[in-house]
């Protein structure tokens, strides 16, 4: 009898040991699986915080770049409409986005330059280069081509301060990529047959147009003017 109890009571032992290690161990595994979750969802919540800080610095900059174009604009044409304005600005910071060599003071220093100081999307040359960034018609039909906008008329692209901006830019971008800064200014204002004899002979001023020799150290001052203004 004795041993038959004794039997039992270590079969009521063994049963109780293996019922507590289960609860203990599916209490570990709710509490290891609760604190993976929590753990997870803060790594979840810690990228969306920095998602978010990412897009309000991206905003912060963006707002910083364009109110900074716009007063490059106001110090030479305040009769432009404020939608206009900023519009322009931000087309013009699209386009330092889409074209790494090219950044807003660039672009704004070569409309400043082409456009006489004027920053008025109507202006033509004696020559006949139309608009802001001064593209000639031929030009700009090409140009449009490539960028992919239907062409009906010079006036209707040339003047158009939004598509000026962007063949205008197009077109500096490709003349810096080939011919390095100075040397995309040399071949868009006087050629690229000029640049290119000009780099060849060591940037010898005697192989550019007179226009030229003067048109690429009065660009780059203001380059340089517009990169100091904060």
């Amino acid at each position: 009898m004795r041993n038959a109890s004794t039997s039992r009571l270590r079969m009521l032992l063994v049963v109780t040991m293996v019922v507590v290690s289960s609860l203990t161990l599916a209490s570990f595994s709710f509490k290891f699986f609760t604190l993976e979750k929590a753990a997870s969802r803060i790594v979840e919540l810690e990228n969306s915080l920095i998602r978010i800080q990412a897009t309000l610095n991206v905003d912060s900059i963006r707002n910083y770049k364009i109110q900074k174009i716009i007063a490059v604009m106001n110090r030479h044409n305040q009769k432009l409409s404020s939608d206009l304005r900023y519009n322009i600005a931000s087309e013009i910071y699209e386009m330092s986005i889409k074209y790494p060599n090219l950044d807003i003071e660039l672009i704004c220093a070569t409309i400043t330059h082409e456009s006489a100081f004027t920053w008025r999307p109507s202006v033509v040359s004696k020559a006949g280069a139309m608009g802001l960034m001064q593209i000639m018609p031929a030009t700009g039909e090409f140009l449009a081509q490539a960028e992919g906008l239907p062409w009906t008329n010079e006036k209707d692209i040339l003047f158009n301060p939004i598509y000026n901006i962007r063949l205008g830019s197009r077109y500096l971008s490709t003349l810096i990529s080939m011919y390095s800064l100075d040397g995309g200014l040399a071949a868009y204002n006087g050629g690229e047959r000029k640049a290119s004899l000009w780099l060849k002979n060591g940037r010898d001023n005697s192989f550019l147009w007179k226009e030229t020799r003067g048109y690429i150290p009065a660009v780059l001052k203001l380059y340089e003017e517009y990169k100091k203004k904060s």
